[in-house]
């Protein structure tokens, strides 16, 4: 398929898809993006994030609404269970964005899906959380994805879309290989 030829697969247009790669090909500074969002504290572990604004293709731009979420813990984890905790939003951000990128690489390479879906876990040790170790990371020690790819390749060629997906995934390459985070506060 040529980046002038109009379809839609999987949901994906591709011809958008297609024509946003070759402009970003011209122009480099397209595709300098900075994401945001907004957080306040509810009570207890409660809290919710907002996001709404974000730059890219070189101007401010929004959603077509903000988005709320909240996070909480259990109360097993001393919290009132208004959401899911802050690691397993981690989690969907990983599980959203491999699969955002195996529909977009499928709809590229010409596949028609028929069903994507993953279990996504993650082992965490609170003694790391809880200060009773320091032998204890306080983050994930490990995480499973386990994908069902169906559609109408191979099983080869199903794989390499999920392959694809992870190497080119920005949410997997910041879990994978971290990234410089910078903590301000103040007071007033």
């Amino acid at each position: 398929m040529t980046s002038t030829e109009s379809a839609t697969r999987n949901g994906v247009d591709t011809a958008t898809l297609f024509a946003t790669i070759d402009a970003v090909r011209a122009d480099t500074d397209l595709a300098k993006f900075q994401f945001r969002a907004t957080n306040r504290w509810v009570s207890g572990t409660h809290n919710q994030s907002t996001i709404h604004g974000f730059h890219g293709a070189k101007q401010e731009m929004t959603h077509r609404q903000p988005f709320t979420f909240d996070a909480d813990h259990p109360p097993v984890l001393v919290g009132t269970d208004n959401g899911p905790t802050p690691v397993e939003h981690l989690l969907h951000a990983l599980a959203a964005c491999l699969t955002a990128g195996i529909a977009n690489i499928a709809a590229a390479r010409g596949v028609t899906l028929t069903e994507v879906s993953s279990t996504v876990e993650g082992d965490i040790d609170l003694l790391g959380i809880l200060g009773l170790s320091d032998q204890v990371r306080n983050g994930y020690q490990q995480i499973k994805i386990d994908f069902i790819v169906r559609g109408d390749a191979g099983t080869e060629k199903l794989r390499e879309l999920v392959e694809q997906s992870c190497r080119r995934s920005a949410v997997f390459d910041v879990l994978t290989n971290g990234v410089p985070v910078s903590v301000q506060v103040s007071t007033d």
